[in-house]
């Protein structure tokens, strides 16, 4: 996962709302959503190659999501996968804040990443980068999260957050209107893009909310809907190498 947007506590029908795009490589296999069959109450699309995820729910509201910490100086080529993390949060009863004192633990081993989670207690932020070690409650807010710390001022964070504060503000949340958000593909001014560490090229490529190259782009787009009485909406788009959406998932639940 790429870029997720999220408002928590803004809404008065909408405790969480969330818009996402996950970018990959093309040619890494993906299983798009689903509920999984070695663990029916998850709902998540699967990454085929390792076996983990980047953003799921399950059929008790817990929730979780991850994205890599772009940082090309730290990689660890033989390091665990990241999306294990949100996996085995989704098949665990272990409360949030409690997982991610766990994940602590071993988190070094991890290349770096940003990892959110939520259950009936609250909903908890943790980033193994650097000093950013430690738990992060997060309160009522509009949140933005790439591929650096949470709510970095990078020009698709700022855009997607204001963009998504702006629909907040209607009565009833506008589940197209945050996927039109998640469609944007204007890159960010030279002068505005962030650095850290790749050539400023792919510093371009990747600084659009919808990225689309030969290789690597936007596989999926999702946006998720809990309401007050519990119910939970999780729709995901999925898009070939052209930029064209070939799948639609709808699943409500309970």
């Amino acid at each position: 996962m790429c870029l997720i947007v999220f408002a928590y506590n803004i809404h008065p029908a909408y405790p969480l709302v969330i818009g996402a795009n996950r970018d990959e490589f093309f040619d890494r296999p993906t299983a798009p959503l689903a509920w999984w069959e070695t663990h029916p109450h998850v709902l998540a699309g699967r990454d085929l190659q390792a076996g983990g995820t980047w953003m799921g729910v399950t059929d008790t509201g817990r929730f979780a999501a991850i994205t890599n910490f772009r940082d090309p100086s730290r990689i660890k080529h033989k390091a665990p996968s990241r999306g294990a993390l949100v996996g085995d949060f989704l098949c665990s009863d272990t409360s949030a804040q409690t997982y991610l004192e766990q994940v602590r633990q071993s988190a070094e081993a991890y290349n770096c990443f940003n990892l959110i989670v939520k259950d009936e207690s609250g909903l908890f932020y943790y980033a193994n980068y650097q000093n950013q070690n430690r738990i992060q409650r997060l309160y009522a807010g509009v949140y933005g999260l790439s591929n650096h710390l949470l709510d970095t001022d990078w020009p698709k964070v700022k855009k997607a957050r204001k963009k998504l504060t702006s629909l907040m503000k209607q009565e009833l949340v506008d589940e197209e209107a945050i996927f039109t958000l998640l469609t944007d593909r204007q890159p960010a001014p030279d002068a505005q893009l962030p650095d850290t560490g790749i050539e400023v090229a792919w510093e371009r490529l990747l600084s659009s909310v919808f990225i689309r190259s030969k290789t690597y782009g936007t596989r999926s787009s999702s946006v998720i809907l809990m309401e007050k009485n519990g119910q939970v909406r999780f729709s995901e788009r999925t898009f070939d190498v052209s930029g064209y959406c070939n799948q639609i998932s709808e699943t409500v639940l309970p």
